[in-house]
């Protein structure tokens, strides 16, 4: 008897966990994204230092999949981030427009460096009149404690396979050999930036050198250079975005929460003292197309 009272408190055990797991799933799917009949404008919000793009790529790929969704509206207010994420984004969002999407950036109070490269993807850049744009560079930052560590006496020292293996070795100042190559690098990120605004936004590339020089704009200024097309708010966009895909102005919106719960492997992982998704921690020098002062 107690054999089998034993086997059937195991049974409804497994059976409860079962449904605890579809619950969980289900609830996971559920919570990543907002849902709704009819055309409609899908608003992305891209704040802060772009870090990593994962987050931003997976929202676009989502809209850009949806039928109910006619348009997508990116609103930047961002001094930029990391070169490769911003590439991300910015190629996401073609890859948006060639599945028919309408696309619209609207500019906060800054977007600039790679959150304008970005810009440079899409149909159409509403910006205010003051907000700030530009900063069209690239620039690669490490810190050097060779001062310090000499005052304390403490020393570093770093065995090596090549003569380039250690560049960004915060114990030692660069050679000159390491600054070559650096810059070259530089060079390089940056002529990626000219020609991705020059083909983005319709300008000459001597006309995108003459203003590609770190420089940051007004959206008045923007406008005159061609950087954006027209002078508005968030709520302009949108209306711009709707008439551009045949909707009513002031469209029903859809975005994704603000911010993503926890799914059913985050919570298992943090019991396990498992790190199962978030962005990655950033270590040691990279590019960024990043407004910095």
């Amino acid at each position: 008897m107690r054999r089998r009272d034993s086997t059937v408190l195991l049974f409804m055990i497994a059976g409860v966990a079962l449904v605890i797991l579809a619950f969980a799933v289900l609830w996971q799917d559920s919570s990543d994204f907002s849902v709704g009949g009819g055309d409609r404008v899908a608003l992305v919000s891209i704040t802060g230092q772009i870090e990593s793009p994962d987050a931003i790529v997976r929202q676009i790929r989502h809209w850009a999949d949806r039928g109910d969704v006619a348009a997508i509206v990116v609103r930047l207010d961002s001094p930029g981030g990391g070169v490769a994420a911003s590439q991300e984004i910015f190629e996401e969002i073609g890859k948006a427009r060639e599945k028919g999407k309408k696309v619209v950036a609207s500019f906060g109070s800054v977007a600039a460096s790679g959150a304008y490269y970005i810009a440079c993807a899409v149909d159409t850049v509403v910006a205010n009149p003051g907000s700030l744009t530009g900063s069209i560079g690239v620039i690669l930052q490490f810190p050097v404690f060779e001062g310090l560590m000499d005052k304390v006496g403490v020393r570093l020292e770093t065995i090596r396979s090549g003569e380039f293996k250690d560049v960004g070795n915060p114990g030692r100042s660069i050679t000159p050999r390491e600054e070559e190559m650096l810059q070259a690098v530089i060079d390089n990120t940056y002529d990626q930036f000219v020609d991705v605004v020059a083909e983005g936004r319709g300008i000459g590339r001597d006309s995108v050198l003459s203003f590609a020089t770190g420089a940051i704009f007004t959206g008045e200024q923007a406008l005159e250079l061609g950087m954006v097309d027209v002078l508005g708010d968030y709520q302009d966009a949108i209306d711009i975005a709707a008439e551009m895909a045949g909707l009513e102005p002031d469209p029903p919106t859809v975005k994704a929460p603000a911010k993503r719960r926890l799914g059913w492997l985050d919570l298992v992982g943090s019991f396990l003292g498992w790190r199962l998704s978030g962005e990655e921690g950033l270590v040691g020098p990279r590019l960024a197309y990043l407004f910095t002062y």
